[in-house]
């Protein structure tokens, strides 16, 4: 099995390292990721297989994390207005245990966020040890929306010092040291840009008004948004260039095709959990000693024609147990 697993991480490997930013590299976000990106993945209907695997190892590995209880997976999903967030969260998180799962999306700051520093929001939604938690938006709005409306920052409450010309290399250095201590101290961050093309943005959001159970989804603001296409650009560019490290890497998501940001998101996912390899926890001999003991109460308490133990006879002699 363990063989098996390390062919998977190797595969694994393999089809995300084109989207992974190298730590210290120059991006230029449309001469280095192509949005319509498929990886060699021909067709959909091969897409619908892979992603459907990519779901089931979700699912097993979410469940050894919630078990050993020691590591913490953080996913920080960004895009522009829509590149597929919300889809892709639904498909590739589909199978695993919602109790394990949180996902939070951050608004305008109330008056009592911004009482605080800019990251104190988001490290209230943390997720815990064995959970997979998802921001939607996430703490690099503060150098991405907040670099292309600096009109924000007046809002923040920052002192004269702190509101200067560096203060975007300040915070990406912020953000760098805070991911740092999280991985240090057991969580895992994850963090995806969803990259999608203009001309598949101007489709999406013209879906969103021909459908009428799509209308919705659709805010003016969207367009005012997209009316600042280049400067969200080098936003995202300056954001991967300066704040992909060896501890908490970018992954550069294509999404013109919404099936395959689906793939690429659930593989990189994949990556991250069979890389910490969670185990199950085993009990000491005087624990199994204990279970034997009630094991073997539970198995005097059976019925006449009933086998003492239906699971174990359907585990170990391969057929379900079958009462009189």
């Amino acid at each position: 099995m363990a063989g098996l697993d390390d062919t998977r991480l190797r595969r694994l490997e393999e089809f995300i390292e084109p989207f992974r930013v190298r730590p210290g590299s120059r991006v230029s976000l449309h001469k280095d990721f192509d949005p319509a990106f498929k990886a060699g993945v021909k067709k959909k209907k091969q897409g619908v297989d892979l992603l459907a695997e990519g779901v089931r190892l979700l699912s097993e590995y979410q469940a050894r994390l919630a078990a050993q209880d020691k590591w913490g997976v953080l996913v920080v999903l960004q895009a522009l207005d829509a590149a597929g967030k919300d889809g892709a969260i639904g498909h590739v998180m589909s199978g695993v245990n919602p109790q394990g799962v949180s996902v939070h999306s951050f608004k305008q700051p109330s008056a009592e966020e911004l009482d605080h520093d800019y990251l104190w929001r988001y490290a209230q939604r943390l997720p815990a040890r064995g959970e997979i938690g998802i921001f939607n938006r996430s703490h690099y709005e503060e150098v991405i929306v907040v670099r292309v409306h600096p009109e924000i920052l007046d809002h923040q409450k920052l002192p004269a010092g702190a509101k200067k010309r560096d203060v975007w290399k300040h915070r990406y250095r912020q953000i760098n040291d805070w991911e740092r201590y999280l991985t240090e101290n057991g969580f895992r961050v994850v963090k995806l840009f969803l990259n999608l093309s203009k001309e598949e943005q101007r489709a999406r959001l013209l879906r969103r008004i021909d459908l009428p159970d799509h209308n919705w989804k659709f805010s003016a603001a969207d367009l005012r948004e997209r009316g600042l296409w280049d400067d969200y650009q080098k936003a995202f560019s300056e954001t991967l260039s300066h704040t992909s490290t060896e501890w908490a890497p970018w992954y550069v998501i294509p999404a013109d095709r919404k099936w395959f940001a689906r793939i690429a998101t659930a593989a990189v996912l994949v990556h991250t959990l069979m890389d910490l390899d969670p185990r199950y926890p085993t009990l000491d001999k005087e624990a199994q000693r204990s279970l034997g003991e009630i094991k073997g109460l539970l198995e005097a308490e059976a019925p006449d024609g009933a086998a003492p133990d239906p699971y174990g006879h359907k585990h170990h002699n391969g057929a379900p147990a079958v009462r009189a």
